[in-house]
């Protein structure tokens, strides 16, 4: 089954400004929509491979308050102006 974990940037915003720590996450499927601070990516025999974290109180050291996380190799694409 498809899941789709969307960071609502809505709600980082909010929270920012008045001081709350509602989820930010929405993960999604398409039978339901679950609301998180925290949405931890497993494999196919139930191992931990990333972690998607909302940390509105205590924040990376460069700002950010939602981010991945994860001991795995990271393959990074960089998409030109002419890719969609």
């Amino acid at each position: 089954m498809k899941t789709i974990i969307h960071v609502n940037q809505h709600v980082i915003k909010k929270n920012t400004k008045s001081g709350a720590s509602d989820p930010c996450l929405t993960i999604k499927t398409y039978k339901d929509n679950r609301y998180a601070h925290e949405a931890v990516i497993l494999d196919t025999e139930g191992n931990e491979v990333a972690r998607v974290v909302y940390s509105p109180h205590k924040p990376l050291s460069c700002g950010a308050r939602c981010w991945i996380e994860t001991k795995n190799k990271v393959k990074t694409i960089v998409r030109g102006a002419r890719d969609e």
